[in-house]
């Protein structure tokens, strides 16, 4: 009996041991996406921009983790926001996700979005702000609130065709007389729309969503998406005050025209381009400039108040924020205002990471896509990348894990009419309309200032890169035949 006795108390004793030393479980994270729209990587103080004011952004920085090339690899259409999207939601390269994207309808294919493999791992999921992506956001998403447009309806608002009138907010400031236009004019429509700033009302949303969520122990993914700094470019007047036009700068690379702007699709027709007079004024690049300022502070200002929200909820120790644009935005650089071109200024966004083991105040120079944070939330969260997303997780990146560029080259694109390929810290343009190349060392010319096409000492490099295009553009599923280009130059 003595010995029964000894041989159950042994047992109990090794089960009380193995309960004390077992390892529990890592809590899911949960992932934060803060997504503006048009912020060119160059409009973070923190970043080098001393003109712009940025305070929450500039956290972010000192926080975490940020990309200083980041690219948005282009579009199939005039609208860039709108492919940028359907690549981040869907996985897919640019012409593959242009293909996909006619299917979003099937519910098959909904379930291969980005927010559904997210619930599939157990978060709860939710979008609010700007979609503009094909597929219903309230077939993917747990929670949707104000689900907006591309832009505000009534910011094109009668504009039928294309010789009839522009609508107010167009084709402005003429001159210094010019008031025809405020920011701060809230029977202005726009993003005043329903009586309260959308880049406010995306705030409230996050903030309530954050309220619900910190009772839970669900882990979730939020996806929101501000319109601003998109034009109309709107913000309360105290922020529009903070940039007196005196204290705006003309980018280096202004232009009052780029010259071959019909070539490449960016003629007089492109509603982005009818925003300011042609050929541009310093004038109205300033006037321009001071309104999207102005929008980025006032967005900047809400991403303040909602990461409070996430401080106060108890849940920050447990969150990775990933904060960054759909691509950038001109503002007069070129000639050019919008985004309908491969320069850096408007295929580049910020892109900052930051969270419980992101390394702090680090900055990686290594080539990346906007589209990698798809992937890389997707390993955060524990879930396998699935075959079909083709960008890559760029987490090794942030945690020094690795140096290199996951990619070779950076491959860009605008319609038929732009393609793009940057390598060994060059870039080179190729415009197949008009049989034209240009080329930029950017080591030696961040700015793009200084086109070396016709320099006869970089024939070799033009033909290596129009080459290593070619190949891209094959692996990409390209519609376009560069051969007959290369040919007529080579």
């Amino acid at each position: 009996m003595k010995n029964i006795f000894l041989f159950i108390l042994a047992i109990v004793l090794l089960s009380c041991t193995k309960s004390k030393n077992k390892t529990p479980e890592k809590q899911q994270s949960n992932i934060v996406f803060i997504f503006t729209d048009d912020q060119s990587y160059s409009t973070v103080h923190a970043l080098g921009n001393k003109e712009i004011i940025t305070p929450t952004m500039d956290s972010f920085v000192e926080a975490g983790t940020t990309f200083t090339h980041a690219y948005n690899m282009g579009s199939w259409s005039g609208a860039v926001c709108a492919a940028s999207r359907a690549m981040m939601n869907t996985g897919r390269t640019v012409w593959r996700a242009n293909k996909f994207r006619k299917n979003w309808t099937k519910k098959d294919s909904l379930e291969l979005s980005w927010s559904k493999l997210m619930a599939s791992q157990g978060y709860e999921t939710y979008m609010t702000g700007k979609w503009h992506v094909d597929a219903p956001a309230a077939a993917i998403f747990d929670n949707t609130v104000h689900i907006r447009p591309g832009m505000p309806k009534d910011a094109w608002k009668g504009r039928k065709n294309f010789d009839a009138p522009l609508p107010n907010g167009y084709n402005r400031p003429l001159n210094e007389n010019d008031n025809s236009w405020s920011p701060y004019d809230t029977s202005k429509g726009g993003f005043w729309e329903g009586g309260k700033h959308w880049s406010e009302v995306v705030k409230d949303d996050a903030i309530e969503f954050i309220n619900q969520a910190k009772t839970k122990d669900t882990p979730f993914f939020m996806y929101l998406a501000f319109n601003a700094p998109h034009d109309p470019r709107q913000a309360p007047k105290e922020y529009v005050d903070m940039y007196p036009l005196e204290s705006i700068s003309t980018p280096k690379s202004f232009l009052p025209e780029y010259p071959y702007r019909n070539s490449i699709k960016n003629g007089d027709y492109l509603r982005d381009e009818m925003l300011a007079p042609m050929p541009r004024t310093e004038y109205a690049i300033k006037v321009h400039t001071q309104e999207y300022y102005a929008s980025i502070t006032h967005v900047d200002a809400q991403i303040g108040k909602i990461v409070e929200a996430l401080k106060k909820s108890g849940k920050m120790d447990n969150t990775y924020i990933i904060f960054s644009a759909d691509h950038g935005l001109a503002m007069g650089r070129h000639g050019f205002m919008g985004k309908q071109n491969l320069y850096d200024h408007s295929i580049r966004p910020p892109m900052i990471i930051l969270g419980p083991d992101i390394p702090k105040n680090r900055k990686v120079d290594a080539d990346v896509y906007l589209q990698d944070i798809m992937a890389t939330s997707l390993e955060l969260s524990g879930i396998e990348k699935p075959a079909y997303v083709e960008f890559n997780s760029f987490l090794d990146l942030a945690k020094a894990e690795r140096n290199e560029s996951h990619y070779d080259a950076i491959y860009g694109a605008y319609l038929k009419a732009q393609r793009m390929i940057r390598k060994d810290n060059f870039k080179l343009l190729v415009y197949p309309e008009i049989n034209k190349v240009r080329l930029y060392n950017l080591k030696n010319d961040p700015e793009e200032l200084n086109d070396i096409a016709d320099n006869p000492i970089h024939q070799e490099k033009i033909k290596s890169l129009f080459k290593d295009l070619i190949q891209l553009q094959k692996e990409l599923d390209d519609p376009l035949d560069l051969s007959k280009v290369y040919e007529s130059l080579f």
